[in-house]
C-alpha cells in the first residue's frame, strides 16, 4: 500500500518520502507522490484542478460532458481572469489532462469530488447527479485512495453514498482506503481573495482519513481547519450558507420596512457598518441565485423535516427568499400605477439575468422568475445581458437579449444584476428605474423595491 503524505515542495516525478511525527507512530508508512483526479469541472471543480496544477501538482479532471470538456480546452470557461491564465498554461502542459473516461480514474491517489447538488422545482434536494459520480468513484477506487467529497450535501452524505458503499466492496476505510469531507469555498466571480487563501474544513472518517485528506488539501490551500467527524465537516458548510440566507432574508425584510417607512435602506446598512464589531453588511436584493445559498439550507431542512426536528427560523428565512421574486414584480407594478401605466402592456426592461454581476451562470437567477411573472402580467418583457444571447423560461419560451435598449424604449427598467462591462448611459431622466440590486445610486429617476 502506498499513500502521500509529503509536505515536501511539489515534484513532476515521483519522490518518496516518510510520514513525519503528526500521524500516530503505528500508522507510519513509505509514502509516493501521487496525482489529483477532479469530479466535474464547474465552477468549483475545474478552479480547484488549476489551483492543483499552480502548486506543481499532477491533475486528471474528469467531467462526464463532452462539450463541458470542449469548452474548458477552447478556453471558453467562465473563469476569473487568474484562472483563465493558469488554464491556457495547464492546457499546454502533459501533466494537466482532462477527459470523460471514469476509468482513469483508478490511476489517481487523491480523487476530488465536485459536482453540483441542486433542488428540484419543488425545493427538495435532488441527488441524482451526486450519487452517479459517487458511484463511478466507488466503483473505480483503488487500494490506497484518498477520496476527498466536496460537494454540498446533506449530513451523512459521505457515509451513506461512499463510506458504505466502499465498505460493502471490501474495503477497510481508514487502512486501505481513506475518505473524507471538505466544503468547498470558491465564490465565482469573486476574485478578491485568491483561492491558497481561502482556509479549507476537513473531516475524515478515521484519524489517518483527517490527516491524510488535510495533507492533500494543503498541496494548494495554505490553511486546512481540522474537526474530528465526516458530519462536523458536513454540517459546516450547511451552517456557512444558512448564515447568509438568514441574513439576507434579514436585510430585504428590512428593505420593505425602510420602503413603508420612507427610510432610505442602503443609508442605514451603511450606517450600521459603521460599527466594527457585532454587524456583518448584507444588502437586499432581488433574491438569491447560484448554487449554495437558495439550495444548501434546503438540505438541511429536508434531513430535518425527515428526522422531525423543527428549524421555525431557517424554514421562514428561506421561505422569504423564495417568494423575493414575486415581491419585487409586486414592486415593479405599484411604480408603473404610479406613473399612470397599468402593467398590461407596458414594456419593462430587465437590466442583467445572471445571479450575481460578471459570472455567466443562470441557476437559480430570481431574473429567470421575474420575467416569467412580469410576462404572466401582461407586460411586454425585454433583458438586456452581454453574458447571455438567449434565457429559456420554464415555460420553454425563448427571449434574447435586446440590441438596442433605447430602441426598445422601456416603460420600466429594472435593475437586476449590473455588469461591469454594461452601459447604461441610455437610462435619461425619463425612464423611470426599478433597481432590485439596491447599488445603482447614480441612476436618475431611482426608486427601491
Amino acid at each position: 500500500m502506498t499513500l502521500e503524505l509529503s509536505t515536501t515542495a511539489p515534484a513532476r516525478r515521483s519522490t518518496r518520502h516518510t510520514v513525519d511525527a503528526a500521524l500516530p507512530s503505528s500508522e507510519a508508512l513509505e509514502v509516493v507522490t501521487p496525482e489529483v483526479a477532479i469530479v466535474g469541472l464547474g465552477y468549483v471543480g475545474l478552479p480547484t484542478a488549476l489551483a492543483y496544477f499552480h502548486a506543481g501538482r499532477r491533475v486528471l479532471g474528469l467531467d462526464v460532458s463532452t462539450a463541458r470538456l470542449e469548452t474548458i480546452r477552447s478556453g471558453g470557461a467562465d473563469l476569473l481572469s487568474t484562472d483563465r491564465d493558469r488554464l491556457e498554461t495547464a492546457l499546454k502542459d502533459p501533466t494537466f489532462e482532462l477527459t470523460d473516461d471514469a476509468s482513469r480514474l483508478a490511476e489517481a491517489s487523491a480523487v476530488i469530488i465536485s459536482v453540483p447538488t441542486p433542488v428540484d422545482d419543488h425545493l427538495v434536494p435532488d441527488l441524482a447527479i451526486l450519487q452517479s459520480a459517487c458511484e463511478t468513484v466507488v466503483a473505480n477506487a483503488m487500494p490506497g485512495q484518498l477520496i476527498i467529497l466536496t460537494s454540498t450535501t446533506y449530513v451523512g452524505c459521505t457515509q451513506d453514498l461512499i463510506v458504505g458503499p466502499l465498505e460493502e466492496r471490501g474495503f477497510v476505510i481508514g487502512e486501505d482506503i481513506f475518505v473524507a469531507f471538505s466544503p468547498e469555498r470558491i465564490d465565482p466571480g469573486n476574485g478578491s481573495v485568491e483561492h491558497e487563501d481561502v482556509p479549507r474544513v476537513v473531516g475524515g472518517a478515521t484519524l489517518l482519513c483527517e490527516v491524510h485528506a488535510a495533507r492533500v488539501l494543503s498541496w494548494y490551500v495554505g490553511k486546512v481547519h481540522r474537526v474530528h467527524s465526516l458530519a462536523a465537516a458536513e454540517m459546516t458548510k450547511l451552517l456557512e450558507n444558512t448564515f447568509r440566507a438568514v441574513n439576507i432574508a434579514l436585510a430585504n425584510e428590512f428593505a420593505d420596512i425602510c420602503a413603508a417607512l420612507d427610510i432610505p435602506v442602503t443609508e442605514v446598512i451603511d450606517a450600521a457598518a459603521t460599527k466594527p464589531y457585532g454587524f456583518m453588511r448584507f444588502l437586499p436584493g432581488p433574491g438569491v441565485g447560484g448554487h449554495c445559498i437558495p439550495c444548501d439550507p434546503h438540505y438541511l431542512l429536508w434531513q430535518l423535516r425527515r428526522d422531525r426536528v423543527n428549524a421555525p427560523l431557517i424554514t421562514q428565512a428561506m421561505n422569504e427568499i423564495a417568494e423575493r421574486p414575486g415581491r419585487i414584480v409586486d414592486r415593479a407594478r405599484r411604480v408603473l400605477s404610479d406613473a399612470g401605466t397599468g402593467v398590461a402592456g407596458a414594456r419593462v426592461l430587465v437590466v442583467g439575468v445572471a445571479y450575481k454581476p460578471d459570472v455567466a451562470d443562470l441557476r437559480e437567477s430570481p431574473a429567470l422568475e421575474i420575467l416569467e411573472l412580469l410576462g404572466a402580467s401582461g407586460a411586454s418583457v425585454g433583458y438586456l445581458d452581454p453574458l447571455f444571447p438567449t434565457v429559456r423560461l420554464a415555460d420553454g419560451s425563448v427571449l434574447e437579449s435586446v440590441a438596442d435598449p433605447a430602441a426598445f424604449d422601456p416603460e420600466l427598467v429594472l435593475v437586476h444584476t449590473r455588469h461591469s462591462a454594461l452601459d447604461l448611459s441610455w437610462i435619461g431622466p425619463d425612464r423611470a428605474v426599478l433597481d432590485a440590486s439596491y447599488r445603482e445610486t447614480s441612476l436618475p429617476q431611482r426608486v427601491l423595491p
